[in-house]
């Protein structure tokens, strides 16, 4: 028998499954942007935008160029405006943003059906050639019943994904204000170890004078001289530490070649009159936190997740193969053709793999974002209490410093200079005095950096954003150095 075979199997499932989700809402190039954007609006009362063309990266780097030159010393809303249109890791996690976008578009698609054609040949010329034609159309019937849960799921990690992007964001604005307080202060410093270097260097020119005429002895002198030195390292030590910290805001900044010609303030801004009472930052906190919205994104995830890991313990493949199958045979010289529908379905029987272990693993996975969701929350109220903590407890410090300490330093040292002008003083007792009145001005100056530090610090603590501890009171005196920060 001479048989020729051709075999086709259509789709048997048409696409009247679609109903009414469709891709639309992720399909934008910027979508899920704007209500980041918005968020961030918001919280902070700046703009941020997403770049995804060249005609937006000039906008941005003239929108830069015009808030540098706008004024002669950079401000903090103005750095940190440009950090949020100009950092580009920022512009990266964007891109990540639209990732999920495209993994949430594309889980609103459907599976492509998988076909394969297969040929063969036999026989002799003289019988007379054929081949027999092999066709089949499969489509996994599974990925069809547990769509809408995917989608479920995919949208859920897209508006997690939008949270993330906003966390992010506000995590390069609080940084940004960080730096530019680290490095105000840093240069104020330095400002600081100035006034005093020209003090002392007066006393020094006084102290070689003096000796020409045996007023004052070679270690008298060599106090004088000491000082001098010690307070030229000391300052020395500050501008490195201070152009570094100008580098530090730099970065955040994203700013490189001619944009580095901007200047920042020589000092901090004074002290508010009274702090602001936040009685209830714990409830706000809990109301306002991005990242613990994204933790309660993720334990929803995971449910639905193991949701669609149940559906489908038993059968993980379902295949179904559909059609008609048109046989021809050749038979005496004669041709008969038979035409006859075909089904198939393909599936694994779980024989050895029952699905306990997918399972086992998926209820784990729920019972880690709950617990990890209720680790937040008590974490997010904690972090509140701290920074207002924090922010309370500095400005007492600070202000005390002001009021107190560096007033009664000044008048030891006025009142030691006069002894020592009237000879009742020496030399050592005013060189200590000074030492000393230059530590309080200096610890006067952290400890209002630190106030301004924990006061950036109450906006990551109520809305997210990777609040940090303030630093620990660095003491910067004329012998034990200085941490100090860009001009």
């Amino acid at each position: 028998m001479i048989g020729c075979r051709k075999r086709i199997a259509t789709l048997a499932f048409p696409l009247f499954l679609s109903g009414c989700i469709t891709g639309a809402e992720y399909s934008s190039k910027e979508a899920g942007f704007t209500p980041v954007a918005n968020k961030i609006a918001t919280v902070t009362a700046k703009q941020t935008v997403w770049i995804q063309n060249q005609n937006q990266a000039r906008a941005v780097a003239a929108e830069v160029r015009s808030l540098l030159d706008r004024k002669k010393s950079l401000d903090v809303e103005t750095a940190v405006q440009i950090a949020l249109l100009n950092n580009k890791g920022l512009q990266a996690a964007y891109a990540d943003l639209g990732d999920s976008a495209a993994d949430a578009w594309q889980s609103t698609m459907f599976i492509n059906p998988t076909v394969s054609i297969g040929t063969t040949g036999m026989g002799t010329p003289e019988l007379g050639a054929f081949k027999t034609v092999e066709g089949m159309i499969t489509t996994n019937i599974l990925a069809l019943a547990t769509r809408n849960r995917d989608i479920a799921i995919a949208d859920t990690r897209f508006r997690q994904a939008q949270l993330t992007a906003a966390v992010r964001t506000l995590q390069v604005a609080a940084d940004t204000r960080r730096a530019w307080i680290g490095a105000v202060a840093t240069w104020e410093n330095v400002g600081q170890l100035q006034r005093a270097q020209a003090t002392a260097d007066a006393a020094s020119d006084l102290a070689e004078k003096l000796g020409e005429t045996g007023a004052m002895t070679k270690g008298a002198q060599a106090r004088e001289h000491g000082f001098v030195a010690e307070l030229a390292g000391e300052t020395a030590k500050a501008r490195l530490a201070a152009r570094l910290a100008k580098e530090e805001l730099t970065r955040l900044m994203g700013l490189w070649g001619s944009d580095l010609n901007y200047q920042v303030p020589n000092s901090l801004p004074s002290l508010p009159k009274s702090v602001v009472r936040r009685d209830t930052i714990e409830a706000e906190a809990l109301r306002n936190r991005i990242d613990l919205q994204v933790a309660k994104l993720e334990l929803e995830a995971t449910a639905k997740s193991y949701g669609l890991t149940e559906a489908t313990r038993y059968v993980t493949d379902l295949e179904i193969l559909t059609g008609f199958e048109t046989e021809r045979e050749i038979e005496d010289d004669e041709r008969t053709t038979r035409t006859t529908g075909q089904v198939e379905l393909e599936f694994a029987i779980p024989i050895f793999d029952t699905g306990k272990a997918r399972m086992r693993k998926a209820e784990l996975a729920y019972m880690r974002a709950a617990n990890q969701l209720a680790e937040k929350a008590v974490n997010v109220r904690s972090e509140a209490r701290s920074a207002y903590e924090a922010y309370r407890s500095n400005y007492d410090i600070a202000r005390h410093y002001r009021n107190n300490v560096v007033p009664l330093r000044t008048k030891v040292e006025e009142e030691s200079l006069l002894t020592y002008n009237g000879m009742i003083t020496n030399t050592f007792e005013l060189l200590t005095d000074t030492r000393d009145k230059i530590n309080s001005i200096l610890l006067s100056v952290n400890a209002k950096r630190d106030f301004w530090l924990a006061e950036a610090n109450l906006a990551p603590a109520i809305y997210g954003g990777g609040a940090t501890n303030a630093p620990a009171e660095t003491e910067v005196a004329a012998a034990s150095g200085s941490s100090a920060g860009g001009h």
